[in-house]
């Protein structure tokens, strides 16, 4: 069984770093994160605190 030529090694090692970089890239930028002001508004609730010492 014939080896394989160190040039055909390294295009396999572009192709799947490539390969990785892409499926990456889309599985980050196609992530839409839900965010909390759209849905209600920024209500901060203060109650007053009496601190007596």
């Amino acid at each position: 069984m014939p080896q394989m030529a160190p040039i055909s090694w390294l295009i396999l090692f572009i192709l799947f770093s490539l390969i990785f970089y892409f499926f990456n890239s889309m599985n980050y930028f196609s992530y839409l994160p839900n965010s909390p002001m759209k849905k209600k508004k920024n209500k901060i609730n203060i109650s007053p605190m009496n601190w007596k010492w």
